[in-house]
């Protein structure tokens, strides 16, 4: 070991021991095979007390309290009936991590089910002024990208496409220049999910406000590890993930946050009878329900829902800011391992380097870095990769440890060292 592996390594052991947040990393169900996971901005770890709370729902809610747990009677040990979990889960997650008061937050369907709900509702009703286009740029998610090109075709609006630079993102002078008299809607992703680009969401949701536009802002990598303000920023509408940092599990439902004021002025297009401002009478037509649950349509997801709970308690518990200020740590000693280690052998770092403008994960490059994946992962380290040429290192702040930074790009560093 040389003197400066031995200095990192040192340094992951003081970073550790100093951890505000060490605690919560023993909550976590083990790995016994992972040595390095290094992919929680695409699917979090699950919280040992998630199983319990999975037991206890399944035999005393659901098994004590079986139809009537959705209207609170029976011997339901919830704090809420099921029929009011879409926006009691949805206001937890509004206060512990999106900076937004109750009342505009609902947990529903899924991302890309919300998605397509907020933009047609966002969309028809900026048409009726005249607004028919939509901004969006060229390096988002697919799911955005696609979502709105079939909304386009639907609805006959106009896309207007920005070309960020890929190793950055949207800025707000990119946004000022393609904005206007006809813009209707804004989305973009608040961190872009290829490179960690941190949006400077109050400037650009300032712009489009000012061209008379509205914004629909992609929280799938922000919730929950960067500090939001949806309310004090004015966002108009925005949907997130809760597989990511929030723990919710594999395929857990979405979250769509409207803005009060809009929420008696945008009509979503699904009309499910649970999103009916009486839905028991089963009667004729269709009416909203008052507020935001309004954008619910069939029936909440409340199993799902439950993991949730575990993983909300304890980012109450550490608070937003102090897990983004370990964020912040945990990415700024990634980008020094990949300068120290993996430079010399041709690596990049393809993320922000200012932790002001980078979210929660950092992206390396290099020619060929798919070969490589299959053996990091029979090893015990777990990042992920994006085409062409980019493994994502996603660092969950609760759960990931310095230490498992430095092994983690420790192996990676080993592998790309052994002739070829």
């Amino acid at each position: 070991m040389t003197a400066e592996t031995l200095d990192l390594a040192l340094r992951a052991a003081e970073l550790d021991a100093t951890d505000p947040l060490a605690a919560h990393r023993d909550r976590f169900v083990p790995s016994p095979d992972v040595v390095a996971y290094l992919d929680g901005n695409s699917l979090g770890r699950p919280l040992i007390g998630t199983a319990e709370r999975l037991d206890r729902f399944v035999r005393e809610e659901w098994g004590g309290g079986l139809i009537r747990a959705w209207t609170g009677d029976g011997p339901a040990t919830s704090t809420q009936p099921w029929m009011d979990w879409p926006g009691w889960v949805g206001d937890r997650i509004a206060a512990a991590a999106l900076g937004a008061r109750p009342g505009q937050t609902v947990v529903a369907d899924s991302t890309t089910v919300l998605l397509y709900k907020l933009t047609r509702a966002a969309v028809d009703a900026q048409a009726r002024d005249g607004r028919t286009e939509i901004v969006l740029d060229t390096d988002n998610f697919p799911t955005d990208r696609y979502v709105l090109e079939g909304i386009a075709a639907e609805r006959g609006c106009v896309l207007r496409w920005i070309e960020p630079d890929p190793a950055e993102g949207v800025t707000p002078e990119q946004v000022a220049a393609v904005v206007g008299p006809g813009t209707g809607l804004v989305l973009f992703s608040h961190v872009a999910y290829r490179s960690g680009w941190l949006a400077d969401a109050a400037a650009i949701t300032r712009i489009v406000h000012d061209a008379g536009g509205l914004v629909l802002w992609d929280l799938c990598h922000s919730a929950g590890s960067v500090e939001l303000s949806l309310d004090a920023w004015g966002v108009d509408l925005a949907v997130g993930c809760t597989y990511k940092y929030l723990n919710g599990g594999p395929g857990s439902p979405a979250f769509g946050y409207v803005r009060r004021d809009l929420q008696e002025v945008l009509r979503q297009p699904i009309q499910g009878w649970m999103g009916r401002r009486d839905p028991f009478l089963m009667g004729p037509g269709y009416t909203p329900a008052a507020g935001v649950r309004g954008v619910v349509s069939g029936t909440p997801p409340i199993l799902a829902m439950v993991p949730l709970l575990s993983a909300l308690d304890q980012l109450d518990e550490a608070g937003i800011a102090t897990v983004r200020a370990k964020s912040v740590a945990l990415t700024e000693f990634a980008v020094e391992l990949v300068d120290a280690w993996l430079a010399p052998h041709g690596v990049e770092v393809a993320s922000p380097r200012d932790p002001a403008r980078r979210g929660g994960h950092v992206t390396i490059r290099r020619a060929g870095f798919h070969s490589v994946l299959d053996e990091l992962w029979r090893r015990g380290v777990i990042p992920d990769f994006r085409e062409p040429d980019g493994i994502r290192v996603g660092l969950a702040p609760l759960s990931t440890s310095f230490a498992e930074v430095h092994t983690g790009l420790a192996v990676l560093r080993d592998l790309l060292a052994q002739p070829s």
